[in-house]
């Protein structure tokens, strides 16, 4: 058993929701348009901004340029380690052999790559409990999108909970992903600013 299923098994005995629970409930009343996550058991519900997403597009479409439409993933759900966190990542890039879960869910396990667009409501849980699950999961790449700072931030090397190394690059300026062993340099160049 992971972390993680004891983690939601507790949450089944203590009388709390499960983030099945909490999903299946979200689906019937979110409107069109938004998105939802469950981070450390808080629910964020966020529409999406032009900003935003042409940013998620842009890496979308550099991934593609590599990696083929089943590994890369925008907006679907994937549960990480930690009280309730069950994320709708703006862009993952899961694993070649990565298959879903008896629920339909892909595995923290498998994910490659993670990049969140920052929104100005919720870019404390992109630069916080986010980030950590991310290092606890063991994510090997993590890029931070944010418009409002045109800039990117690229954490790789998750050890103990945290990212090793860290390194910004400003809009304008090319993000090697070749040190992550991704194979690729992502272009910001037309990245929009918030």
């Amino acid at each position: 058993m992971t972390v993680l299923e004891d983690r939601i098994e507790m949450a089944d005995d203590s009388g709390e929701l499960t983030l099945d629970q909490l999903f299946e409930s979200l689906e019937r009343t979110t409107p069109e348009g938004y998105k939802v996550e469950i981070v450390e058991g808080g629910i964020f519900m966020m529409p999406q901004r032009d900003t935003h997403w042409e940013i998620i597009l842009d890496i979308v479409e550099q991934l593609r340029t590599k990696y083929p439409r089943r590994r890369v993933k925008s907006d679907v759900r994937i549960d990480y380690p930690g009280h309730l966190n069950g994320f709708a990542t703006d862009v993952t890039l899961v694993s070649e052999d990565a298959e879903k879960d008896e629920k339909g869910l892909w595995s923290y396990q498998d994910v490659e790559f993670v990049a969140e667009v920052i929104s100005r409501g919720t870019a404390h849980n992109d630069y916080g409990p986010k980030k950590t699950a991310y290092a606890v999961a063991e994510v090997p790449v993590y890029l931070i999108a944010d418009p409002y700072q045109g800039k990117c931030h690229l954490f790789t090397q998750p050890k103990d909970g945290d990212y090793v190394s860290e390194t910004t690059v400003s809009f304008g300026g090319d993000v090697d992903l070749t040190v992550a062993d991704l194979g690729l340099t992502l272009k910001t160049d037309e990245f929009p600013r918030g």
